[in-house]
């Protein structure tokens, strides 16, 4: 029996699981914050979106709004490893993460960039930039309550835009992985940032075809805040 058919078994399925996933040496999913902060210490990184092909895509399309609308200061809520940000040519830049690991390895691979800062997300207070971005990160808050507290502080601190890089779409409990946990959270916008507007789309030049390694299900989504 395939892995994926054991998944489907009412409550037997998660156990065997978690079962396999101890006997390899992986630890049971907890929470989001814990998940990510044990997978930058045993050495992993960001994900596919953050390298290759999906990374210089991200770069293209962030990179052309910086230009076109003169943005002099950038905030990413979820910097994670920053190998995504070697794509990026931006003025001044804030990276927040929930993980020790990820701030201590985008500080020393930026050392020599006095333009790049790098905080753990707890220590963020009220500032606030032309441009926050949230790239590959919602669809990875599996917890309604982390969530609601991202999103909020992702919109709160924007200036002028928000560019955010995730997928659309409610899974519901047919989650794949423990954590990710895909939502339609353009519904949490409209309902609860809405002094931001949706002004444009941009479809994945890459679109999920079954390969995560090369394609995605995020899309662009870019919103400006009414002055």
């Amino acid at each position: 029996m395939k892995k994926e058919d054991i998944e489907k078994i009412p409550c037997i399925g998660k156990c065997c699981i978690n079962l396999y996933r101890w006997l390899k040496g992986v630890s049971p999913f907890t929470t989001s914050n814990e998940y990510w902060e044990k997978r930058y210490k045993k050495g992993g990184n960001s994900g596919a979106g953050s390298y290759n092909n999906l990374a210089e895509f991200k770069g293209e399309i962030v990179n052309d709004f910086v230009v076109k609308n003169n943005i002099e200061t950038v905030i990413e809520f979820g910097c994670g490893d920053g190998n995504q940000l070697k794509y990026f040519q931006l003025k001044s830049y804030t990276g927040f993460d929930v993980s020790e690991t990820a701030i201590a390895r985008c500080t020393s691979l930026y050392k020599e960039d006095s333009s790049k800062h790098f905080q753990l997300l707890n220590n963020h207070k009220d500032e606030k930039a032309d441009l926050v971005m949230s790239l590959d990160v919602i669809y990875h808050l599996v917890e309604n309550e982390t969530f609601e507290k991202y999103m909020e502080k992702v919109f709160s601190s924007s200036k002028k835009f928000v560019i955010v890089y995730s997928s659309n779409f409610d899974d519901g409990e047919e989650r794949k992985a423990p954590h990710v946990r895909h939502r339609m959270f353009t519904n949490w916008v409209e309902e609860n940032a809405k002094n931001f507007k949706l002004i444009k789309h941009i479809p994945n030049k890459y679109p999920f075809d079954g390969n995560g390694e090369r394609t995605s299900l995020a899309d662009f989504y870019i919103f400006e805040k009414e002055q």
